[in-house]
């Protein structure tokens, strides 16, 4: 790319500069944190806590509705991510949440949203996690919620359902749920608010339905299965029932995390807040007292408006902000120190599935319970060229632990989960409980691509056989058109990118066949502005390659799977380039689009760091690359 130095140049991009920008997101121990942002469902969810405690901050209570209400859409209803289609249950969720919060429902805010909802089937269709909510006020019946009764938390591990053969978002939601629902509390409600108006039909009980997205033969059985475990626990000792709520409180104040809530997530600490708190003997004041904290700490308060994160990212951010910094030979020292502090060290609910030693680290500020694979890998590149200029053999100690561990939770299929090993018992998605479709954590090709970024880095010659048994995982599962599917990104730009960046570290039978393909793929989703970008709807069935609008953070992506595949010479790089450079402003880049996922077609993600550090990193690795007279990159990030 000839005219790189010419169009930073022409386009007046200061780079340290815009480096220097992203100190606003550091914090005085040296990492980096940025705002992490969902659909309005979690900001409905706070309220709704609010009032079945009883316990309402006006003023906090007025900016959430203030943000739900800037979110709605022209239709009157609530998408799941920004320009997206309504969805029924977020649309529920909000028009309770305002009407809680004393929004007039004759207001044309609730009125347009009573007649979508209406149009959509009615609250009574809306998911599981809905109901359950909805249970909790009284407004429909708790016999309408498939059926999970206290014993699950004593299944046995070879049983067909247990609380580890779920993910650890699912066993996090669920081990308070299960107290939840076994005691069936009911909300204080203070003003009596409910919602019969958007219901289509009368009455609390709702049935049980076939699953619209699992395999439609399961689920029927998995209906027939709830309606005999109804008959059949209700009349197991009560003992054993006690024991089985003292065990699940057990594992909950075992896991509680401090501040930052059980799991580090949103849904997890609002159920265990709940679990604590209805505990009859009252003996957990401190766990309800940090339960509380935690999820307060995920409010953002603005001037006007303010929301609830699902979670906060600062391990995400600050490994992708160190390797911004050491693209730019910054010192990184203080940021090298923390990583170090925040390794994980106590085993984690990982262990029930194999007996590795602890290792890894979180996405969140702490949760020791639940170390993430891909922020893992992640961390390890960047300790690993951290090491390669400053000899500590703390540092080499802990890059072999992550070594160790990573290739330990790698799965029998050769891929990698994000949080465990061989979590892919799918036939679990059609259980009633699980009508979102996400209950499992199988490996993945993003954070698998990852996993092997990191080895390849390391190079060991005796990880040889695993890194070829995750190629063969990430071979197998290359789309027709050259692409990889982005679980955690959306969607294939972010797949596509990942994968490249691990695969073009090895050498394998037809690899220039391979990337090939794949280059052709992100040179024909190049839109007619220069950048990338990728809807939502995407995960969806006949929705693949839609696009709305190119992101700074997709562009970024292609362009580095571009550069990853030798394609740094092309006019599809050179113009991506343009594209970020002529779409800066005076401040930072900026996208309205929501560019990750949680759980796709579910729970989408806006990564406010994302269209910040993504194009960074693709311009400084462009400038790198070309000042070493490279075809490609020097590392696998």
């Amino acid at each position: 790319m000839v005219n790189f130095d010419n169009l930073i140049k022409i386009y007046n991009f200061n780079l340290k500069k815009e480096i220097s920008r992203q100190n606003k997101n550091k914090l005085t121990e040296g990492c980096f944190v940025y705002e992490l942002e969902a659909d309005t469902t979690i900001p409905s969810e706070y309220i709704m806590l609010m009032h079945f405690r009883g316990q309402i901050n006006l003023k906090l209570q007025d900016k959430i509705k203030n943000y739900i209400i800037e979110k709605q859409n022209q239709e009157g209803g609530w998408p799941l991510y920004f320009d997206g289609e309504s969805n029924l249950s977020t649309s529920v969720k909000a028009y309770f949440a305002l009407k809680l919060s004393g929004q007039d429902v004759s207001s044309e805010i609730m009125i347009k949203a009573k007649k979508l909802i209406l149009k959509m089937g009615g609250a009574e269709n809306s998911n599981v996690f809905t109901k359950i909510a909805l249970a909790l006020f009284g407004q429909v019946s708790w016999n309408s919620i498939p059926y999970m009764p206290i014993e699950i938390i004593n299944f046995p591990k070879w049983f067909p359902f247990n609380i580890y053969k779920v993910s650890y978002w699912s066993r996090t939601v669920l081990v308070p749920l299960l107290i939840m629902m076994y005691k069936k509390p009911q909300a204080n409600n203070p003003n009596c608010i409910s919602i019969d108006e958007i219901f289509k039909k009368k009455g609390k009980f709702i049935p049980l339905e076939v699953g619209k997205t699992s395999n439609k033969i399961i689920s029927s059985l998995f209906i027939q299965v709830d309606k005999i475990a109804r008959n059949v626990f209700p009349i197991l000792p009560k003992k054993f029932k006690e024991k089985c709520v003292e065990d699940s409180y057990k594992w909950i104040t075992e896991r509680i995390n401090g501040l930052d809530g059980l799991g580090g997530i949103f849904p997890a600490m609002v159920n265990s807040l709940i679990a604590l708190e209805i505990d009859e003997k009252k003996r957990f004041k401190k766990e309800v007292k940090l339960a509380e904290r935690s999820i307060d700490k995920l409010i953002i308060n603005n001037k006007k408006s303010a929301y609830c994160q699902p979670c906060v990212s600062p391990i995400w951010d600050s490994g992708w902000m160190g390797h911004v910094l050491l693209e730019n030979d910054k010192n990184v020292d203080k940021l090298a120190s923390w990583f170090l502090k925040k390794e994980i060290k106590i085993k984690g609910d990982w262990k029930e599935k194999k007996n590795l030693k602890p290792g890894g680290w979180a996405f969140q500020f702490n949760n020791e319970f639940y170390p993430d694979v891909d922020d893992t890998a992640l961390v390890g590149m960047f300790l690993d060229r951290y090491y390669k200029k400053n000899k500590d053999k703390r540092i080499l100690d802990c890059i072999e632990r992550t070594r160790s561990w990573i290739i330990g939770m790698q799965s029998k299929n050769g891929g990698w989960g994000a949080f465990d090993i061989d979590n892919n018992k799918s036939y679990l998605n059609s259980i009633p409980f699980a009508d979102h479709g996400a209950l499992l954590d199988p490996p993945t090709v993003d954070v698998s691509a990852r996993c092997i970024s990191f080895l390849k880095q390391l190079n060991r010659p005796e990880d040889k056989a695993v890194i070829e048994k995750g190629l063969k995982y990430i071979l197998e599962n290359q789309e027709m058109d050259g692409s990889w599917y982005g679980r955690w990104g959306t969607n294939y730009i972010y797949g596509t990118w990942s994968t490249l960046c691990a695969i073009n570290l090895i050498d394998f039978e037809n690899k220039e066949k391979i990337l090939e393909k794949a280059s052709n793929y992100l040179k024909k989703q190049q839109r007619s502005d220069g950048g990338w970008g990728e809807d939502g709807i995407t995960y969806f069935e006949n929705s693949k390659n839609i696009a709305k609008k190119s992101t700074p953070s997709q562009t970024a992506w292609a362009i580095m799977g571009l550069t990853a595949a030798g394609e740094i010479d092309s006019i599809e790089v050179e113009k991506g380039v343009k594209y970020l450079l002529k779409n800066k402003k005076d401040c930072d880049w900026e996208e309205k689009y929501f560019t990750a996922v949680g759980f796709p077609k579910v729970f989408y993600l806006k990564y406010h760091g994302y269209a910040k550090y993504f194009p960074l990193l693709a311009i400084l690795k462009i400038k790198n690359q070309l000042k070493l007279n490279s075809s490609i990159p020097q590392y696998g990030v």
